[in-house]
């Protein structure tokens, strides 16, 4: 049974960093492609960054160069550093497998002052 587990969300004020982790098991981690999304109550949950098995990111437009995934085998980890949060940064953050409905359970991030 895949499972996937996000931790390391927070209340921060804007400026400032967390790094958000999420433990994959039950999956071979190292040829899965990993993403990370966000969503505010009451809008669709919107896609961030992603990264390939080879450890190639993409990100949203909006968090590029503020936002860097990163994957670390043999950890079955995904990670996610976010530094100069804005208040529009606030959400849940949720984890997934690109292929397969895998979802973690999200993490709540906070930004404000």
């Amino acid at each position: 049974q895949v499972q996937l587990v996000e931790s390391g969300g927070g209340l921060v004020q804007p400026g400032g960093s967390l790094r958000l982790s999420c433990v994959v098991s039950g999956s071979r981690f190292s040829i899965d492609a990993m993403a990370w999304y966000r969503q505010v109550p009451g809008q669709s949950r919107e896609w961030v960054a992603s990264i390939s098995s080879g450890g190639w990111p993409n990100y949203l437009d909006s968090v590029k160069g503020r936002f860097t995934v990163s994957r670390d085998n043999g950890k079955n980890t995904v990670y996610l550093q976010m530094n100069n949060l804005k208040p529009e940064d606030t959400a849940v953050y949720y984890c997934k497998k690109v292929l397969g409905d895998y979802w973690g359970q999200g993490t709540q991030v906070t930004v404000s002052s």
